[in-house]
């Protein structure tokens, strides 16, 4: 009994408010009155009204909220309803929404404290918690984009997704308007170069006048050189291929002659310093046809070895794998001409554009990121800590990868017009990637371990990739241990091992054999997994996807496709490199994707830095505080030793991490 004193949080995004009136309840433990209020929700405003309750309530539970239509449904977005009372010194509930409230139907939001099913004994929230996820796994549906691939969200069109997975207004205009800009640029290049020959590397020039970065330039004025060669596979766009080697590959054949280059190698291995990158998985994928013209694909090899000052140069590079009974595949060396040594480099970096945009990036970044959405909306509630805990980082992800399935690698979309692996290559290169999506290789402690990268000082992206997920690993085990007091908790919660457990037999189609949990057995088993989602959806993606407008808009660094077949004999020349790269077309249209997927997003939220507030209550918050303080530490440590380097690594600072698969 008495006044409560009621706000009301609107969205900022064009269209957040509503014309429509809002109807209020108050739902405590012990009883239940409405806030008879016509409430018209304005874009960004928090409303205050007050009511006078006669009625005792108890201990605030659920606010209940219904639109009342006035000539047609006006959605609203919510943030949060915030009440306080009974009187002055009543205590302040917060109640978080963030989501599209629409039509007519009451929906009832808890109390904002983290809560799991053995944290509610009584069993109060039991009946929300399964209304919410049967109304959930109704609007969340698995789907298989390809057969073979692991699952991804029913429904092939945006109109297809919840409307809480939808860009907002402000996201959507921006993206569509860089789209539009792209393109335009894309028709003026085409326009002032249709006429004209293309007969040396510096006329890629004539299209390298907009949408590139100051470290893209340094690429272009370098690119030829080994060491930078070699830098890109220890901190490129592309950092997950390289390892440390404990044989010479089975594959690698050596040709009469080859003796001292042999010995090199050995002598490299035995002293720990032989790397390599193999590109095995591209063997024998069929490569594209674009206007009538057969593209071409290569497998390569290539053995590098780490010099003392952490200099990474390559040896030897061999582009297509034995085939028995043949003769050896040709070895290319820093020895050779010099127009055969770039040819055979940039054959191993078209090969890269592959494996990093469809392995690293696509699958291992954005369909993985889905998997996470999909099975967290199936099987936690929202009032679950882990949901609380992991949703900001789950963001616009449905979005952007049915933007991707409809214009990426859909028929006819930039892979088929432009991409060597285009036109079914690519399809293909993903179902051959899915076995090796182990559990270890989305955590950088073991995946840097098993590759031999851990204490190679050159890798910018192994130090801030360790850092970046044990700062991240506390921020879990914080929010964990408020819920969890002991790993019994852990193995009693249903809710957790049905998420935990959805994701790698059903979303990941039964990942079991690669590792990953189908249960989890204690809090630091809890920890670690969900690391791994946070992990995957922030620094993982980031690493991957911010490197591209630095190392792809030159388009003879990273080739998006090759119109020549690879070379089997050493005589190479400038009118070979050119009638092997991609045309001024497909070099126009690499670079007007690259800068619209590739360029700082105005909307970017940094890691870390979301505003909505899913927890209520001082501890979450004094955690999320300790978790954005020591980023920020780390931030500076990054700026402070990129001041120091000619090739800054950015990809892993958390200012610069975006907090979800949102791009």
């Amino acid at each position: 009994m008495g006044v409560y004193r009621i706000r009301v949080s609107t969205g900022s995004s064009f269209h957040a408010g509503s014309l429509n009136q809002v109807q209020l309840w108050l739902v405590g433990q012990h009883g239940e009155a409405a806030v008879g209020t016509g409430l018209r929700p304005i874009r960004g405003k928090e409303e205050e009204i007050k009511a006078d309750i006669s009625e005792y309530l108890g201990p605030l539970r659920f606010v209940k909220l219904r639109k009342r239509r006035i000539l047609q449904d006006d959605a609203w977005y919510c943030n949060w309803i915030s009440v306080q009372g009974p009187g002055d010194s009543g205590e302040e509930s917060r109640f978080p929404c963030y989501r599209w409230v629409e039509g007519t139907g009451v929906l009832t939001l808890p109390e904002g404290t983290g809560r799991t099913v053995v944290d509610d004994p009584q069993g109060l929230f039991k009946k929300h918690r399964e209304e919410e996820l049967e109304e959930r796994r109704k609007l969340y549906r698995w789907g298989n984009w390809k057969d073979g691939l692991i699952l991804n969200m029913a429904g092939a069109k945006l109109c297809d997704l919840p409307v809480d997975e939808r860009f907002l207004e402000d996201k959507r205009i921006d993206f569509e308007a860089s789209l539009a800009k792209g393109l335009t640029e894309l028709a003026v290049k085409d326009s002032l170069n249709v006429l004209t020959c293309w007969n040396d590397l510096d006329d890629f020039n004539r299209i390298f006048w907009c949408g590139k970065s100051k470290l893209a330039e340094q690429v272009r004025d370098s690119w030829k050189e080994d060491a930078l060669f070699g830098y890109q596979f220890l901190n490129g766009a592309n950092p997950m291929l390289l390892r440390r080697s404990n044989h010479l590959p089975e594959r690698l054949k050596f040709p009469p002659g080859m003796e001292e280059l042999q010995a090199q190698l050995k002598e490299e291995l035995q002293g720990g310093t032989l790397f390599e990158a193999d590109y095995s998985l591209l063997d024998g994928i069929k490569a594209n046809v674009i206007l009538c013209s057969q593209q071409h694909l290569a497998a390569p090899l290539v053995m590098l070895k780490l010099q003392p000052d952490g200099t990474l140069l390559p040896m030897v590079i061999q582009l297509q794998l034995p085939t028995v009974g043949g003769s050896p595949p040709p070895l290319f060396l820093p020895t050779d001409p010099e127009m055969v040594w770039l040819l055979a480099k940039c054959w191993v970096r078209s090969s890269d554009f592959q494996l990093h945009e469809l392995q690293s990036h696509l699958l291992r970044g954005h369909l993985m990121a889905e998997v996470f959405t999909v099975a967290t909306m199936r099987c936690l509630p929202s009032i679950h800590p882990v949901f609380k805990l992991v949703i900001p980082h789950l963001r616009y992800t449905l979005e952007i990868n049915v933007r991707a399935r409809n214009g990426l690698v859909s028929d006819f979309g930039v892979f088929d017009q432009v991409v060597s692996t285009g036109g079914g290559g690519h399809v293909e290169l993903l179902k051959r990637a899915g076995p090796f999506l182990t559990y270890r290789s989305f955590c950088p402690p073991d995946d840097l371990a098993d590759r031999g990268l851990l204490g190679v000082k050159s890798s910018y992206y192994a130090q801030d990739a360790l850092r970046l997920w044990e700062i991240t690993f506390q921020y879990v085990t914080g929010i964990v241990n408020l819920h969890y007091k002991i790993d019994t908790a852990v193995k009693d919660d249903l809710e957790l091992q049905n998420w935990c457990r959805e994701i790698t037999e059903i979303g990941l189609r039964g990942a079991q054999d690669r590792g990953f949990p189908t249960s989890l057995q204690s809090r630091n088993q809890a920890c670690h997994f969900i690391t791994m989602v946070i992990f995957t959806c922030t620094g993982q993606h980031s690493s991957i996807h911010l490197g591209q407008l630095d190392w792809f808009t030159w388009v003879p660094n990273t080739p998006c496709t090759m119109r020549l077949p690879p070379p089997t004999t050493k005589d190479a020349t400038m009118e070979t490199i050119m009638a092997t790269l991609p045309n001024f077309h497909q070099a126009s249209l690499q670079m007007s994707i690259t800068w619209q997927l590739g360029r700082r997003q105005p909307f970017m939220v940094a890691l870390g830095q979301h505003q909505e507030e899913y927890f209520s209550g001082p501890e979450p918050k004094a955690v999320l505080k300790k978790f954005r303080e020591e980023l920020a530490v780390l931030d500076k440590e990054i700026e402070t030793r990129n001041e120091k380097l000619d090739f800054p690594y950015e990809y892993l600072r958390p200012s610069l991490v975006e907090n979800s698969v949102a791009i």
